[in-house]
This record gives C-alpha cells, sequence and structure tokens, in this order.
C-alpha cells in the first residue's frame, strides 16, 4: 500500500497516511477536492479529484463529492531541492514562478501558492441562476435600504439648503424646486454607489442578494467592475419605464436574465455558482426569500386595503 501525502491550508505538507486514512480525512471535511495530494510513483503533486476512482471517492456520501472543472495545471516541482543545486535556485528565484518555492531538502514538499478559497472564481460547471422571486424579494430588502439611507441624506441636506435659500431669497416656489431636485439628485447617487459598490465588491451581492444567497456576475461568471454595476443601475430605469417588463424578463428568459441584465452583459445566479462549491447551489427558494416574500405581500395588501377605504371615504364626502 502507497503512503500519501498532502498540502494543509497553510501549504505545508502532511503525511504519511495510509489511502484509508486519506479518504477518512476527505469524508470528514478536512480535505477538499482540489487538495495537492502526492503518493510515491507520482512526477508531480496534483489535485485530489483526480484519484477519484482510485480512491473509490464517488462512493462517499453525495454531499461530499461533485465534479468541478479540472483547474489549471499548477507549476512543476523541481527534480531534487533548490539547496542542491544553487545555479536552480537562482534561476527560479529570478523566475516568475517564485511563488512555487519548495523548502531545501524536501523535493516533495507542495507549491506554497495558495489554496483556492471556496470564493474564489471557477470557470464553467453547472450554474443555477436566480429565480424572479428571489430577485424580487432581494429588491424588497435593497429598496428598503436605500429608500431609508436616501430619505434621511437627502432630508438633512434639503434642510440645510432650505434654510439658506429661505434667509437669502423670498422666492419659495423657485426655492422649493432646487432643493426638491437636489434631493432627488443625492437619492439617485446614493442607490447607483449602493448597487455599483456591493456588486462589484468581492461579495458580488448588495445586502438583499446576500440575504437570499444570490449575486451580480458578468456572463462567463466573473466579477462585474464598478463601472458596469453603475451602468446596469440606471439600465433598470429602462426596465421599470416600460411597464416594468424589463423587470418581467427574468421570470421568462433563458437564463434568467431581466432587459438591464441583457445590455450590460449580467446574470444573477447562486451565490456557490463559479465557486469551487457548485454543488451547494440551491434551486428552492428558501426559508428567507419566502419570509421576506411574505412579508412584504401582507404589508402590501394592508396598503392597499387602506388606500381602498380612504378611497372610498373621499367618493362618500363627495355626495
Amino acid at each position: 500500500m502507497s503512503n500519501w501525502y498532502y498540502a494543509d491550508a497553510e501549504r505545508q505538507r502532511q503525511g504519511p497516511l495510509a489511502a484509508e486514512e486519506l479518504v477518512q480525512r476527505f469524508h470528514q471535511g478536512r480535505l477538499r477536492l482540489d487538495t495537492l495530494v502526492w503518493r510515491e510513483g507520482l512526477a508531480d503533486w496534483r489535485a485530489l479529484r483526480d484519484f477519484s476512482d482510485e480512491l473509490s471517492l464517488h462512493q462517499l456520501p453525495a454531499e461530499t463529492f461533485y465534479t468541478p472543472v479540472a483547474p489549471l495545471p499548477a507549476p512543476p516541482l523541481p527534480a531534487r531541492p533548490l539547496a542542491a543545486d544553487p545555479a536552480a535556485s537562482a534561476n527560479l528565484a529570478g523566475s516568475v514562478f517564485t511563488d512555487t518555492f519548495v523548502r531545501p531538502g524536501s523535493p516533495y514538499a507542495p507549491p506554497s501558492a495558495k489554496l483556492t478559497s471556496d470564493e474564489a472564481f471557477y470557470a464553467g460547471g453547472e450554474v443555477v441562476y436566480a429565480g424572479f422571486w428571489k430577485r424580487v424579494a432581494a429588491y424588497v430588502v435593497d429598496g428598503l435600504v436605500v429608500g431609508i439611507a436616501g430619505a434621511v441624506v437627502g432630508g438633512v441636506i434639503g434642510a440645510v439648503l432650505g434654510a439658506l435659500l429661505l434667509s437669502g431669497s423670498s422666492d419659495f416656489g423657485s426655492g422649493f424646486l432646487v432643493i426638491q431636485l437636489l434631493s432627488n439628485l443625492i437619492s439617485i447617487a446614493l442607490a447607483a454607489a449602493y448597487y455599483a459598490g456591493f456588486h462589484a465588491s468581492t461579495s458580488q451581492a448588495t445586502l438583499g442578494k446576500m440575504a437570499v444567497g444570490i449575486k451580480v456576475v458578468r456572463s462567463d461568471g466573473s466579477r462585474i467592475s464598478v463601472a458596469r454595476g453603475v451602468g446596469r443601475y440606471f439600465a433598470t430605469f429602462l426596465s421599470s419605464v416600460i411597464l416594468g417588463i424589463g423587470f418581467l424578463m427574468a421570470a421568462f428568459t433563458e437564463r434568467k436574465q431581466g432587459l438591464h441584465d441583457m445590455l450590460c452583459d449580467t446574470l444573477v445566479v447562486d451565490k456557490w455558482a463559479y465557486t469551487a462549491h457548485p454543488e451547494w447551489q440551491k434551486q428552492e427558494l428558501g426559508t428567507v426569500t419566502v419570509v421576506i416574500l411574505a412579508v412584504f405581500g401582507v404589508l402590501t395588501l394592508v396598503l392597499g386595503l387602506i388606500m381602498a377605504f380612504a378611497l372610498v371615504g373621499i367618493a362618500a364626502s363627495m355626495h
């Protein structure tokens, strides 16, 4: 039986381990399919996924196994320790592979480059697109956040400008229009900064999208830029002015894209899409989404009833 070695999260070699113990650590979640492993007879360190058949990893419970896209090949290790060949050490130190430092005296030491995190970008693989109702739930939360922030900031600035205008001018009507215009512009700027900043961040999601477990990406799965995030925000205006049809398109298009997504080359996907764990994606709505939609529905119904009673009262008072 061959002894196995693996590189831990700190890029330190661990082992030797029997094959059974290696499989047990994988089953316990201590190893992942992209963990680098080595055994006698291998010319280089390879990902654990390459030995799925040899170690019978496919026989483990489904939640511990998936078939990700093959990663880019790691730079090859030197055939012998750097300390044994000073010239090779000097050449390697000045090359583009300086991050694959090999500890002197350890020809089997794993590359020292950082292990890929769960949140890192993985091209391809299964993708679960965010459905219409998940996006609605996220918009409810984001609308509340942006609305409150815009009201507070706009109110403060409006009050200050109002005091200045009223103290220096008798034209109250013109001053009021200026205050309203500035307040609206500030609210739009805050909203654009909120959506663009969060969508271009490492989380790739606003607070609402984080809550329901979705994120915004480019059509190839990569992170969007701040400029694209700003453009996407203003593109939602177009989705709105056509009676909201631009938003409804997300319920019927193949990749759940709204009109603004198509215009800006973006997708809204599950937060685990394009990561090392695509098997953690969820097709169902989820508890948070259901709760948000339920609360929103109840509040909408209550407001609708209040408006209906108010209209009835006004109509009755006119007769």
